[in-house]
């Protein structure tokens, strides 16, 4: 009774604030109309014809061998790719946690779960071809192997494990340090082996947090466009296919149809990973260690784990190396010293390098502090206000997260070339930049309001509330007691959009104009001719300028964020 009498008053003082309720009308209307709107036509190009309701279109586009065969490879290509990368991310998780290391092998994991980050989604494909390809600096050069191709259902795999194993490890690090060691000590003081006490105690705890970890690489894997497109070959996934089929056969609405297809798959899976394997962990794994750990110091294990995982590290590592070393090289394939910068001066002298990365670095700014703005109120309402709405802005706001970018771009693509439902009603976003910089938006709402909200949570309720009792309204407390509390938060979530925008493909690929060069679609274009010296020269720049973003916002935090207030005040 309290507490629905205490949510009716909060309900009461929230519409009595007229800011309040008209970000709440803002942030409907746009999550309505660039994220629920798109796939809702969709849902209407696939299943109203002439005639009105029909299946026609799906029946069209099962008929096709190449459709079905495109599903059979994605499912086949996601399920593998999401047990290596979450055995391998749950090996790594394992040696950090329960291993004694040293400093190196220390650096070299954290190295390994940074480069992702700061770096393109298809560097490792370029670095595939060029160390193992047929003209492949190791296979050709060093094996003498003249026949060797990386192309296909293996070199999607190896790509795709090798980019998001790292995100596994750092998800599966966080649960086993939330495993109480004490569970663990008493089945060895009853004579249990190592062996034995991971299977029968560790492994146990952790299997909802396994099989989350497997269902995000799983929903990444099979939404990843940049990897199957460059060395995929003749393997072609859903994400290919659809990307083909609007801008091959310009079939619209049997893109839309297939878009459809690989909507429900992701959305499927996202729907288990979120709503059970997430709960599941968290009633599993809650709080933190009682105790500390006792790390393995038994050589007979530490050695060949540490060994194990150094040699793996610093293979990713050398992968993603060689993209800027291939930028150095005279003839990629044929020529490898001596060293030259022409690739760099060309890219800047013929190849349109200032507009690129202008363009590129312009919109991404531009996105960067919105979306870090919006994924803050997002999470501020989410956590701190109660009003009937909030489940549809938390939940239409993470579902980004498990659309994929070629179906948000069809999405894009049909909803606007025309206007709103054709009536040419905000018909002139669409070619523009401002449609990209809604979809830079849109596909990294979801990271920051996770994090908003994480952040949020820790706050607690008290402190604003002294602020409204001497009067400030809604929007003075959110920038002057919230936002600054979570400052640390909001720069993490400002660069991460940042870098997650000026290193996304595969919905602007399809949205993209001649009016705009974006890096990104001139890395994959030059890949796809096979001028791999200035695509690499191209990715070169762009990974210095995301580590150089994530560089300063590291310093940044260090010395104004609030971690640093919090450690001097201690």
């Amino acid at each position: 009774m309290a507490r629905s009498q205490g949510a009716a008053l909060d309900r009461k003082k929230l519409m009595a604030d007229p800011i309040m309720v008209t970000t709440i009308v803002v942030l409907i209307t746009f999550l309505t109309l660039f994220i629920l709107y798109p796939l809702a036509i969709l849902l209407v190009d696939s299943f109203v014809g002439n005639n009105g309701l029909t299946f026609d279109i799906f029946k069209r586009i099962f008929d096709m061998p190449s459709f079905t065969k495109a599903i059979t490879n994605t499912l086949k290509v996601g399920f593998v790719v999401g047990i290596l990368s979450a055995l391998i991310g749950l090996l790594f998780a394992y040696v950090e946690v329960y291993v004694k290391m040293n400093r190196f092998v220390g650096g070299l994991f954290k190295v390994v779960s940074m480069l992702p980050v700061v770096s393109p989604p298809f560097v490792l494909s370029l670095s595939m071809i060029m160390l193992f390809g047929k003209a492949g600096i190791i296979t050709r050069f060093l094996l003498g192997i003249y026949d060797n191709s990386v192309y296909g259902y293996w070199g999607i795999v190896i790509v795709q494990t090798l980019t998001f194993f790292p995100v596994c490890y750092m998800m599966l690090k966080g649960l086993l340090k939330n495993i109480d060691p004490s569970l663990e000590e008493a089945a060895r003081d009853m004579g249990a082996s190592r062996m034995k006490v991971f299977t029968s105690v560790t492994l146990p705890l952790m299997l909802p947090g396994l099989g989350n970890a497997f269902l995000v690489t799983f929903i990444e894997s099979i939404a990843d466009f940049a990897n199957p497109m460059i060395i995929g070959g003749s393997y072609d996934t859903l994400a290919t296919t659809i990307y083909l089929q609007i801008t091959g056969a310009y079939d619209k609405a049997g893109a839309a149809a297939m878009a459809v297809v690989l909507l429900c798959i992701t959305l499927a899976m996202f729907a288990v990973q979120k709503y059970y394997l997430e709960a599941k962990t968290a009633a599993t794994l809650t709080g933190k260690a009682s105790r500390g750990r006792m790390l393995i110091e038994d050589r007979s294990v530490k050695v060949p784990l540490t060994v194990l995982c150094t040699l793996a590290a610093l293979f990713v590592i050398l992968m993603y190396i060689c993209v800027p070393i291939g930028a150095f090289f005279p003839t990629w394939g044929y020529k490898f010293f001596p060293l030259t910068g022409k690739w760099f001066k060309l890219v800047f002298t013929r190849y349109h390098g200032f507009q690129a990365f202008r363009d590129s670095f312009v919109l991404s700014l531009i996105s960067a502090p919105i979306t870090a703005l919006l994924s803050m109120i997002i999470s501020y309402l989410v956590v701190k206000r109660k009003f009937r709405s909030k489940g549809f802005i938390e939940a239409v706001s993470m579902l980004a997260m498990a659309v994929p970018g070629t179906v948000l771009g069809v999405g894009y693509i049909r909803g606007f070339s025309g206007g709103l439902f054709h009536t040419g009603f905000l018909q002139g976003i669409y070619g523009t930049g401002l449609i990209l910089i809604i979809v830079f938006v849109v596909r990294s709402l979801p990271t920051g309001t996770r994090s908003g909200i994480s952040a949020l949570r820790q706050i607690d309720k008290s402190i604003e509330e002294s602020a409204y009792d001497m009067g400030a309204d809604s929007f003075k407390v959110f920038m002057t007691v919230t936002l600054p509390l979570i400052k640390d938060s909001f720069l993490s979530g400002l660069v991460t959009a940042f870098v997650r925008s000026i290193t996304a493909i595969s919905a602007i690929i399809l949205l993209v104009t001649p009016q705009f060069l974006l890096i990104t679609v001139q890395i994959n274009e030059f890949a796809e001719k096979g001028s791999y010296s200035l695509a690499c020269a191209f990715a070169t720049i762009l990974i210095i300028i995301t580590y150089g973003a994530v560089l300063l916002m590291n310093l940044f935090i260090k010395h104004f964020g609030t971690s640093k207030k919090i450690k001097e005040e201690s």
